[in-house]
Parts: structure tokens; C-alpha cells; sequence
């Protein structure tokens, strides 16, 4: 089964928003542990000590779709801001949408625009595991999104799956920004749909 690609990110949203989407990570990390999925997680460059503003995590297993699916949407988490004392707000959203490789085809990048990184395979494999500098990181540099391919053993293939990716994630961020200018049923960072959680967290 092919792995199951999901964009989380907290768009435009305040610090508040990525140190939620780091909380939501680690949450979707332990219920992955539990439900025996691999799941790696590749964040955006540049995160700050209060987390990325956006990551991309790869699900394996039997139980893939059906944790990803849980967790499409708007995930809404309620805490007082740990960064400003006194801040009012409480309610803090993060977007998780499922990628289409299918439908990479529709946004074209810049090839000046992406940074290619090898690396090691890791993960599970047990004597299958590719050992050689096969792996490939893709950085898009306007945006920041990175995403790793690591499953082929030709580093040309993983290559290419790691371009088919990120296209893949700049079009469901295009997709966002259309969605964005038509509605008012985003949170202030207009990013985020309010109202229609599909989970909420008490941090």
C-alpha cells in the first residue's frame, strides 16, 4: 500500500498556531505508534523555537487512511497563549488535508525554485532497508515546504516522487488561497475554516 501524505499547516496564523501544529504532530505521531503505522514527518525550513508553520507527514500501515482521514479538517485547540500574557484569545487552528499525488500534474515548479538534498535511507525496511545515499529531500525555497522521499532504491526515482509531492502540496496551499478569498469562515489568519472542527484539543 502506498504511503498516505498529509499536508498540516497553520497558515498565516499567529505563534500560537505553530506551537499547536507541533502539539498536533506529536499527537498524531503516538496514535500512529499505537495503531502500528510508520509515520515520518518532515517540517518547513526555518522553524523557530515554537515550531514549523507547517509539516508534511508520510503514514504506512493497514491503519493509514483511516487515522488520516480522523484528522482532515480543521483541528481546533484551546489553551491560554504561553507568548503573551493576558491575550484573550484561547482557540487556536491548525489544517490537515490529505495530498493527491494524482493531481501533482496540475502545478508546475520553477526548477530554480527547489533544492534537491540526498541522504540515507531509514526507517523500516529490516534486510530489505536501502543503506545507500538514495533518499532525497526536496526544498520548494518561496514557500518553504520540504518533503522527503525515501521508498525507491533508485535515487532518481525517489527524486521524482519527491517532485510529484511537492507539487502535490502547492497545489492543496493554491487551493487554500482560493478558498480563502471567498469566505469570511477563516479564523483571523484566514487560513483556517471556524466552526467545523473536526477535533478539538485542551492543552
Amino acid at each position: 500500500m502506498a504511503a498516505i501524505d498529509m499536508l498540516v499547516t497553520s497558515g498565516n496564523g499567529p505563534v500560537e498556531c505553530r506551537i499547536a501544529l507541533m502539539a498536533l504532530v506529536e499527537i498524531i505521531e503516538k496514535e500512529a505508534d499505537r495503531l502500528g503505522c510508520a509515520v515520518e514527518v518532515t517540517f518547513g525550513h526555518r522553524p523557530d523555537r515554537h515550531g514549523a508553520k507547517s509539516a508534511v507527514l508520510s503514514l504506512d500501515g493497514r491503519n493509514a487512511e483511516a487515522l488520516a482521514q480522523a484528522y482532515c479538517g480543521t483541528v481546533k485547540f484551546v489553551f491560554k497563549s504561553p507568548v503573551r500574557a493576558g491575550h484573550k484569545r484561547q482557540n487556536w487552528f491548525v489544517g490537515v488535508q490529505v495530498v493527491d499525488l494524482a493531481d501533482a500534474a496540475t502545478v508546475s515548479i520553477a526548477p530554480s525554485d527547489v533544492r534537491f538534498e540526498t541522504l540515507r535511507a531509514g526507517g523500516p525496511g529490516g534486510q530489505h532497508q536501502n543503506t545507500t545515499d538514495s533518499a532525497v529531500r526536496a526544498v520548494h525555497l518561496p514557500t518553504g515546504i520540504v518533503v522527503t522521499a525515501r521508498n525507491e532504491r533508485s535515487q532518481h526515482r525517489n527524486k521524482a516522487i519527491a517532485l510529484r509531492r511537492l507539487e502535490a502540496m502547492l497545489r492543496v496551499l493554491a487551493e487554500r488561497e482560493v478558498e480563502m478569498s471567498k469566505t469570511q469562515m477563516f479564523v483571523a489568519n484566514k487560513a483556517l475554516e471556524r466552526g467545523n472542527e473536526v477535533k478539538v484539543f485542551h492543552l
